[in-house]
């Protein structure tokens, strides 16, 4: 399938490494150009330089914290002064400290909203004008299964997640008429760093091991494994790709068949 990326230029939001890092990679081997971001320098200047030297792609990397308000502006601008323009925005953020509805406070909320939903807004703010004058515009949300199914002791996440899907869902029916469609994944128990740190959360919480909680969350999946951040990935690059250009507001779970909901 030809996906017509080739020179395309794209945005991937928390790319140091796991979801956001393969999806950068992906978009890359198709032949974009390719800003990335995450907090740390010297983590994203390793990355994008691994993402050179496997793809052989223009990659340019740049240290940002989502929470601030400036920096959905500079990241799309930093795509427009390296490569010209912009037409692919993949969102991603590290998810919000776990806890119950009891254990979080007022200021976690806030953070909570800032990292995980408005973060969101202000990067598909930011990237609509240079979307608009390509011609071309794919934003993607990198949400969660919680869109769908709440996951337990996860309720900033869970609140947050479906503020994102609300918006999304919304922006896609003003934007679909101008070519610049607007979905997103829902990633179900895909290998990440961020796995890891809920699990172990998990372990400590139940009193048990992290091998029997990884072992009872497999057991819900009926693939019997963890997805790897790649196979999500594939799906971000398609539907960023011109192949996709009739799909606009879906939410589309990548979870192994782990979900019991459409």
């Amino acid at each position: 399938m030809e996906l017509g990326l080739k020179g395309k230029r794209a945005l991937v939001c928390a790319a140091s490494r796991g979801l956001g890092y393969a999806c950068a990679a992906g978009l890359a081997n198709e032949g974009c150009d390719v800003v990335i971001a995450s907090r740390d320098q010297t983590r994203i200047d390793a990355a994008a330089e691994r993402i050179r030297k496997e793809t052989g792609a223009r990659v340019h990397s740049v240290a940002a914290d989502v929470t601030d308000a400036a920096t959905a502006e500079r990241l799309v601008q930093a795509a427009v002064d390296e490569f010209g323009g912009l037409e692919i925005a993949i969102h991603n953020a590290g998810g919000p400290p776990p806890g119950g509805f009891s254990a979080v406070d007022e200021s976690q909320w806030a953070l909570a909203f800032q990292l995980s939903l408005m973060s969101f807004v202000r990067v598909a703010r930011a990237a609509v004008p240079p979307m608009r004058q390509a011609g071309y515009g794919r934003v993607i949300a990198i949400a969660s299964s919680s869109i769908r199914q709440p996951i337990p002791n996860l309720v900033l996440s869970n609140a947050m997640r479906m503020g994102v899907l609300g918006t999304a869902k919304t922006l896609s029916k003003e934007l679909a008429g101008e070519n610049i469609l607007v979905n997103v994944i829902a990633p179900g128990r895909v290998y990440t760093e961020r796995i890891d740190e809920l699990d172990r959360v998990d372990a400590e919480r139940q009193g048990t091991t992290l091998e029997e909680i990884r072992k009872e969350s497999v057991a819900t999946i009926p693939m019997g494994r963890l997805g790897r951040p790649e196979e999500l990935a594939n799906l971000a690059v398609f539907l960023a790709s011109e192949a996709a250009s009739y799909i606009a507001g879906a939410a589309i779970q990548v979870d192994g068949g782990m979900l019991s909901s459409y």
